[in-house]
């Protein structure tokens, strides 16, 4: 996130990351068994959610998308791979049979877990029966804010960019409806912290 807690501008740009950090970050891809976003993410920045950045040969864990009514375009890159890499499409009871097909027919899996949204709980079991231990949630806000809600969280990892956009629109790190009270926060311990040269500071926190 920038300095002033965004992770995109007003308009939607989120390349914060410098070249360093994506690097650590794509290490950490290769540590986990399986990579979630939510559906805004993909409808802002069509990820792969591969392995790269200097770990060529690695396996990509399994990709997970958050999406109630199965909005995830055909185009995406994430279901033009999805014959070549596992790919879940989790949705709710609000997901039509034409969309389940059309995502099926990808090569992706769907996972209709939940009546109105989808239940995180129930997507994060199915993945440890699946044999996915270790869970990495890329965000967004919404999700991110679900995940921690919801206290299926184990650690938070931040990287804090040298560089404020601002922008009373632009998305947050954690949105979601948010607590009425501070004391109601949810507590992190601070693990660790490390600093890139170029002045990004990685904070580690355990939950």
């Amino acid at each position: 996130m920038t300095a002033d807690g965004k992770i995109a501008t007003k308009s939607g740009s989120s390349a914060i990351s410098s070249k360093i950090d994506l690097r650590r970050v794509h290490q950490l891809r290769k540590s986990v068994d399986a990579i979630m976003v939510g559906i805004s993410t993909v409808l802002a920045d069509d990820p792969q959610l591969t392995v790269r950045f200097g770990t060529a040969g690695s396996k990509s864990p399994t990709r997970v998308v958050v999406d109630s009514t199965g909005r995830i375009p055909s185009s995406s890159k994430l279901l033009k791979k999805a014959n070549e890499l596992d790919t879940i499409v989790a949705t709710s009871n609000r997901v039509s049979i034409d969309n389940i097909r059309r995502i099926e027919n990808t090569g992706a899996k769907v996972l209709v877990a939940g009546r109105n949204k989808v239940e995180l709980r129930k997507v994060f079991r199915v993945l440890e029966k699946m044999g996915c231990k270790r869970i990495l949630v890329e965000g967004g806000g919404e999700l991110n804010w679900s995940v921690l809600k919801l206290g299926i969280a184990d650690e938070l990892t931040i990287t804090i960019s040298p560089r404020i956009v601002g922008g009373r629109s632009a998305i947050t790190l954690v949105e979601g409806e948010g607590y009425d009270w501070i004391s109601e926060g949810i507590s992190l311990k601070l693990r660790d912290v490390r600093k890139h040269a170029n002045g990004e500071i990685i904070l580690f926190y355990e939950l």
